[in-house]
């Protein structure tokens, strides 16, 4: 019996947290993917390259609910599943933070964290319901605290925040409410030096909270800091992965732009 539960077990491990099998997905006459597949590792951060127009966001689209694919299966923990929209893929367990971050400039962190998921009593009564606003403002700091997202104050608007600090609560929220996968598009982009670092920490940490993270970014030198592996995408073709090092930079550039083999 011991032995039948280690054996569940290894293999409950071995199971990727997500795959992505054979997905295909068109728009009128434009393949903007073409039979793609790839998984994520459990507490792996997982990098998406591609230049523009490789298909990144359209497939992170179709893993978050936006889009469904037209041909292909998605598996969460081995079990496929179908995502029809945005609210499913929560259900499921899948944060994702775009590159507009999706906040209320004139709300607070607080209200920002809770923002379509406001906890209510009695709960049977839903949008009808009291708003628990202290219960609120106390998981939101705990969450934080936890990350080590050093803000002003949690009663602060979101606007008058830097954008990094900005990115951090985003990234912060998805990770708190993502229990298995948190998607990040860009989270470093037009960020400086300082505020990239702490965004970046909390993708590196994000595997010891239990949480998997896919990252697209155009940024080679984060995605070697942070990322575990990389896969590339091209014209909507999946054309290759590689561990994200030194020593494979110029093999993942030439993948991005076409003078690599396609092959992994």
């Amino acid at each position: 019996m011991e032995a039948e539960r280690e054996h569940t077990s290894r293999n409950e491990e071995e199971t990727p947290i997500l795959e992505v099998r054979n997905v295909t997905k068109r728009f009128g006459a434009t393949l903007a993917l073409d039979n793609v597949s790839l998984e994520l590792r459990r507490g792996e951060v997982l990098a998406l390259l591609g230049d523009n127009g490789a298909g990144k966001s359209t497939l992170i689209k179709c893993l978050s609910g936006v889009y469904q694919p037209d041909e292909g299966q998605v598996l969460l923990e081995g079990e496929e599943v179908t995502i029809d929209s945005p609210m499913d893929a929560r259900d499921l367990g899948v944060e994702t933070v775009y590159q507009d971050l999706s906040l209320f400039d004139n709300v607070n962190v607080v209200g920002n964290f809770y923002a379509g998921r406001e906890p209510v009593m009695p709960r049977w009564l839903g949008s009808w319901g009291w708003v628990k606003d202290e219960f609120m403002s106390s998981k939101a700091k705990e969450s934080l605290e936890n990350l080590q997202v050093n803000l002003p104050s949690a009663e602060v608007e979101i606007g008058l925040m830097s954008g990094g600090q900005r990115q951090a609560v985003a990234s912060a929220r998805a990770m708190s409410f993502g229990r298995k996968i948190v998607i990040l598009d860009e989270p470093t982009s037009a960020l400086g030096a300082r505020e990239s670092g702490n965004v970046l920490r909390l993708i590196e940490e994000a595997p010891e909270h239990g949480v998997s993270v896919i990252v697209i970014s155009h940024n080679l030198e984060h995605v070697m800091q942070v990322c575990h592996r990389a896969v590339v995408l091209r014209q909507g073709v999946r054309v290759g992965e590689a561990e994200p090092t030194e020593a494979n930079h110029e093999r993942l550039v030439s993948l991005i732009v076409g003078g690599a083999a396609e092959q992994d």
